[in-house]
């Protein structure tokens, strides 16, 4: 049995190993377009490769996987995340929890895990080719396979352009994992073939804040902020980090992600509301502020900071108030704790451009689910053709959640492929 994986990034090789290790006999070929492979691996969690989470804290799959969350439940009947972590460790790499639930390598290093992947590789005799740009999948009448290749060639000559070789290989079954697509362009050839494609956009992003005032407190963290997009129901609550251009964190990134169609459509210009509290009861919220006021009726404002907001933070909250931050708690008012507790639950942004976040690198939408046999990912409409990793329409949050789709998704189509 000969098999073609089309990317070698984490699904294709998670894949390629898995399959050998089922079914020793499969003749196995990995098809990347760049030059390296796994370069997604080697740079993602700033170098250590947040490998997948412990799933501690998730209580519904749906506030981690914005699309795909249906698939993932059931393919994680097949291959979960204890799954995921018991096969590292079985293949040499140490894993660590943190306390925020992410899992990465004991070396803090990705290194671990593409050496690990390469090493496998050579060991089960695993055929991999870099600068190999697959054009173009046919079916035969006999069933097999047929993958158009362009094969590119560096000349002697410094500065020359590439020769192209075209190539033609033949096999039995194919499966692409060549990780999402930011443009739809990159999806024709596989859309030619009948599949529906969810239309790619950005997702994990940050937000540009055109505000002066915000900007010049860059550096500090709100460790639990809730922020929503008015009129919507999109919302996230977690850790925020304003920076030199708005607003970043794990709060902002989940937010991207579950809005990331939503934002596209609006040409990333949208209102954006920020509970810096925490707390979504108005009313608790209330009493806690006059309480504060009621108990420090002597102290400045400045001095007491609710909800451990840092200081700067805070100042900044209560001047948006229209209050002097040396104004003594007792001389608030019921008009100026209404003040504080309006900038303190609804602080009011307006969302004008996006940034890339550095540490990922994901798209929303690919190939539609609707495309797949959900249960084994095995193309609708080409029979024998497998799809594992981003290039399907499931994306997740940020914590390691998007590799453990690339894992999971991987291992499903290797124990599909190998039950032939």
């Amino acid at each position: 049995m000969k098999i073609g994986v089309i990317g070698g990034g984490a699904a294709g090789f998670f894949f390629a190993i898995n399959a050998k290790e089922m079914y020793p006999d499969a003749e196995i070929a990995i098809y990347e377009k760049a030059n390296k492979v796994l370069s997604k691996v080697k740079i993602s969690g700033g170098g250590r490769c947040n490998v997948t989470n412990s799933f501690e804290d998730v209580t519904d799959l749906k506030f981690i996987y914005p699309r795909g969350e249906r698939v993932m439940k059931r393919l994680f009947n097949t291959f979960d995340n204890a799954d995921a972590y018991r096969w590292f460790e079985k293949h040499g790499v140490k894993l660590t929890t943190q306390e925020d639930h992410c899992v990465f390598p004991q070396s803090q290093d990705s290194g671990s895990i593409i050496r690990c992947f390469l090493s496998q590789a050579k060991k089960f005799g695993i055929h991999v080719f870099t600068n190999c740009k697959v054009t173009e999948i046919k079916k035969e009448e006999n069933e097999k396979f047929v993958l158009h290749i362009e094969k590119y060639k560096s000349t002697q000559k410094e500065g020359s352009a590439r020769t192209i070789e075209k190539m033609e290989e033949k096999m039995d079954f194919v499966v692409v994992t060549t990780g999402g697509s930011p443009r739809y362009e990159g999806l024709q050839w596989l859309e030619s073939l009948g599949h529906k494609i969810s239309m790619p956009v950005p997702s994990l992003f940050t937000f540009n804040i055109c505000s002066k005032e915000l900007r010049e407190l860059m550096g500090t963290v709100s460790e639990n902020a809730i922020v929503s997009i008015p009129a919507t129901k999109f919302r996230s609550q977690g850790a925020l980090l304003i920076t030199h251009w708005g607003m970043s964190g794990p709060a902002i990134l989940k937010l991207s992600s579950y809005a990331a169609r939503h934002l596209a459509d609006n040409s990333y210009c949208s209102p954006l509301l920020v509970n810096w509290s925490g707390v979504s009861d108005m009313d608790t919220v209330t009493e806690y502020i006059r309480n504060i006021a009621t108990e420090n009726v002597h102290k400045q404002l400045s001095s007491i900071r609710p909800y451990n907001i840092p200081s700067r933070l805070w100042n900044y909250i209560v001047c948006k108030s229209d209050i002097q931050t040396d104004k003594r708690w007792g001389e608030l008012g019921k008009k100026g704790i209404n003040r504080i507790v309006n900038n303190l639950m609804n602080d009011s942004y307006k969302i004008e451009g996006k940034s890339a976040f550095r540490e990922e690198f994901v798209t929303c939408g690919g190939i539609s689910t609707e495309s797949v046999n959900i249960n084994t990912l095995e193309s609708k409409h080409c029979p024998g053709l497998y799809f594992a990793g981003e290039i399907l329409d499931i994306d997740a949050v940020t914590g390691g959640f998007n590799f453990q789709t690339a894992w999971t998704t991987a291992f499903v189509v290797a124990k599909q492929l190998t039950s032939k």
